[in-house]
């Protein structure tokens, strides 16, 4: 059998930046290149961490001249950018075989066929189809009835059923992460390995695309899967082995508590064989103290956890989310007591919000005394919940790789959304500040607060303005530190999480 040359290319920054720090690790691109390479072929990859232009990209994409299949990876914020990419390389590829995969073709695969220099879209988990792809061509057999594809051929559009998703994640060979230039990355710069021990979620909420995803597949049930215990450490020892800078580990799984018995299997055995400093991902409601104190005594320094909104009804209608205000400040009294940072993430610009709703969004991080946070701006993911939603009620418009709110709606503008998403941590640390005042101006304080946050005076454009240029500066000090002075950035980072 011929052995045949896949390039994957991987757009990995966000539209309009020209700089980088290395960019990020992908977990699905090295476990497809982990099962193509043991099938006996060939895999690189082109990792654009900066947005380049046409020529730029056209130059890379020539260095990989006896390549015989190309995949996109593609998420939904960067669609336009890859389909410009995709007509690029068919002028400079004429005959190569080009295919897409990854989030956004899994949700909305026909958008991605009428491409018309795509041959095929992979819908589903994508180690197995594309090597059986890749096998049916070397040995130049029919491939049009490749399961977890679709196919053009001439005009005709050939949608094949999706294959069984992996039930066993220890049947998969552990990730390519030489297929990076990891020690380039941008955690890599930090001593820092980005890792994922499981795929999937077994929750639903409107704004993820986890509950579509997990619909495309026949055996949904077993969506949500973690390694075992045991191969999950031999995973990380096997990152330790190739890259022993490694000091810190940041788990990228969905939730890394979803199963609470597999989840002090393997904090045990972490603490006993790793327990070098981490953080991941939680969710308020299965978090307890017990395990917070087990994460805290195998190396946990930070959590990072979904608040998303303040606003109750917003909060259980809207998002789905039945966490109450009461679970989520005694979860952060448990991270407080064993001195575990938090950052919470928060979404503003959700549908049916204004002002006075984020600032409750406000307000409850600062009663949970959170350390860092990261308010996000919602996006209409495709065929989410929460973009039927915001589409019933008008709230959709076209966007465009300038748009910075997602979705224009009358009772929350623009520049009221930018303005509580760009000074959502200095509220929060004001009102930390006010609710420590236990005085009888507290309260005088907190309404003067509240007037300055939702009043129609306060200058939110020249407010928004402002607080671009600085932002800016930061962004470009940021990158510079992590490129040029990476000791630098972990001493913060250190002092910061108080780590020793």
């Amino acid at each position: 059998m011929k052995k045949l040359h896949l390039l994957l290319v991987y757009p990995d920054f966000i539209e309009g930046d020209k700089s980088s720090t290395g960019g990020n690790y992908s977990e699905g691109l090295a476990s497809i290149s982990a099962v193509v390479k043991e099938g006996g072929h060939k895999v690189s990859l082109l990792h654009i961490d900066k947005e380049l232009s046409e020529n730029e990209y056209k130059n890379k994409l020539k260095e990989f001249d006896d390549v015989d299949l190309i995949g996109f990876n593609c998420r939904t914020t960067i669609f336009n950018y890859v389909k410009k990419l995709i007509k690029y390389t068919r002028e400079v590829k004429k005959d190569v075989f080009i295919f897409a995969g990854g989030y956004h073709p899994i949700l909305v695969p026909d958008e991605f066929m009428e491409i018309a220099d795509l041959d095929a879209v992979c819908v589903g988990e994508g180690e197995y189809a594309t090597l059986e792809l890749m096998d049916k061509i070397a040995n130049k057999k029919d491939y049009f009835d490749v399961e977890s594809f679709y196919f053009r051929r001439g005009s005709e559009i050939i949608k094949n059923k999706v294959k069984p998703l992996v039930e066993n994640l220890d049947d998969l060979p552990f990730p390519d992460i030489d297929l990076f230039d990891f020690k380039n990355l941008s955690a890599s710069k930090t001593n820092t390995a980005l890792i994922m021990l499981s795929r999937g979620c077994i929750y639903s909420c409107t704004y993820c695309g986890n509950s579509q995803f997990r619909n495309v597949y026949p055996n949904k049930g077993k969506y949500a899967r973690f390694r075992s215990p045991e191969k999950a450490i031999e995973l990380i020892k096997n990152v330790l082995n190739k890259y022993p800078n490694i000091k810190y580990i940041w788990f990228r799984d969905a939730i890394f508590n979803m199963f609470p018995e597999w989840f002090d299997e393997f904090i045990e055995l972490y603490e006993k064989e790793i327990k070098l400093p981490f953080t991941c991902n939680l969710r308020f409601d299965i978090v307890t103290e017990d395990s917070v104190k087990k994460m805290k005594e195998a190396g946990c320094y930070t959590i990072d956890i979904g608040l998303e909104s303040g606003n109750k009804e917003i909060r259980q209608k809207y998002l789905k989310r039945f966490t109450t205000d009461e679970q989520m400040i005694n979860c952060s009294k448990w991270f407080n007591k064993y001195k575990i940072t938090v950052l919470t993430y928060n979404i503003l610009g959700l549908p049916y919000e204004d002002l006075h709703k984020a600032l409750e969004t406000v307000k409850l991080n600062a009663r949970l005394k959170s350390d860092q946070v990261i308010p996000n701006i919602f996006y209409p993911y495709p065929m989410t919940e929460l973009k039927k939603t915001a589409e019933e009620a008008g709230f959709l418009r076209e966007i465009t790789p300038k748009t910075k709110v997602y979705i224009k709606q009358p009772n929350f503008p623009d520049h009221e959304v930018l303005f509580a998403a760009n000074y959502f941590m200095f509220y929060v640390k004001l009102y930390k500040w006010c609710f420590k005042k236990e005085t009888k101006f507290r309260k005088m304080v907190e309404n003067f607060l509240d007037f300055t946050f939702t009043s129609r005076l306060t200058p939110r454009r020249t407010l928004n303005f402002f607080y671009n240029i600085k932002a800016a500066i930061m962004a470009k000090t940021k990158k510079f530190i992590v490129n040029y002075m990476p000791g630098l950035f972990m001493f913060l980072r250190n002092k910061k999480n108080k780590i020793k």
